[in-house]
């Protein structure tokens, strides 16, 4: 018997029975990919269109990317008859092992792409977020959300702790209006320092015209009467519009005679 006749005949037997699965299964795999680029293409189209943040398109095409891969090679692998049920099976296990071990993160990575999607706040905004936690957003990443604050700390709240409270954005509207508090003494005038307050207003470079800055009395505390002024600005000029206008009102108070009282008590003695 020729042992070499027959290697030849297994060998035209295999290449007979497997060359048209192998060359379907490489035009799938050019076609496939060639589809998946041009999908994926689509995508990052559609998402600029419709002006999703520029941080979350890569993140979303790549995931668009792979999951429609890890489709094909899955197709690709039953035309050989491999049987992709038990593959799935075992890939679904591990994801649902992965996701119990994870699920805090898991819940940190969802509320992120939440807030890239819709867009709350940006990069820039002056924030109250994560139960009261205030800063200007330094960074908005898949798990955090980074604050700046004024005195240079640095908060980084958990993304599904923002989503899950109450989120002002104090300065999201490009205009806002600063909540400032002013007491007199009793015996001061009301008017004038109404007239000193609003000319402090016109005089800082950072409060606009529109809408007006106005002064109003406030509920009277126990050793002052409070007047209550909301000057507008421009959300980037927040605190400056804030320190100069306690500075300079007080600066001008002095200089009208008009006292500012700290908290004291009247004792009246009586003779026996």
């Amino acid at each position: 018997m020729d042992f070499s006749l027959l290697n030849l005949d297994k060998l035209s037997e295999l290449f007979t029975a497997y060359a048209p699965k192998v060359a379907g299964a490489i035009i799938t795999l050019i076609l496939g990919f060639w589809i998946v680029g041009r999908i994926t293409h689509v995508v990052k189209r559609t998402m600029e269109k419709r002006g999703f943040d520029p941080t979350i398109r890569p993140f979303l095409a790549s995931l668009v990317n792979v999951g429609l891969k890890v489709l094909l090679l899955l197709s690709v692998a039953s035309m050989f008859g491999i049987e992709t049920t038990s593959f799935i099976a075992i890939f679904s296990a591990l994801a649902f092992a992965v996701g119990l071990a994870l699920q805090g993160s898991l819940g940190h990575f969802a509320s992120g792409v939440l807030l890239l999607v819709f867009k709350p706040y940006k990069v820039g905004d002056l924030v109250s977020i994560g139960g009261g936690q205030t800063g200007t957003v330094e960074a908005i990443q898949v798990f955090n959300t980074v604050l700046a604050t004024l005195d240079n700390k640095r908060i980084i709240v958990p993304n599904s702790v923002v989503t899950s409270n109450v989120i002002t954005n104090i300065s999201g509207q490009g205009i806002i209006g600063v909540e400032l508090t002013f007491g007199i003494s009793y015996s001061d005038s009301i008017d004038k320092a109404r007239e000193i307050i609003l000319r402090v207003g016109k005089e800082c470079p950072y409060v606009l015209d529109d809408p007006a800055q106005g002064v109003v009395v406030a509920p009277w505390g126990d050793s002052s009467v409070n007047l209550n002024s909301r000057p507008f600005c421009k959300s980037e000029d927040y605190w400056s519009t804030y320190f100069y206008m306690y500075e300079h009102v007080k600066k001008a108070f002095d200089a009208e005679g008009i006292s500012i009282p700290f908290p004291q008590m009247d004792v009246h003695m009586k003779n026996a």
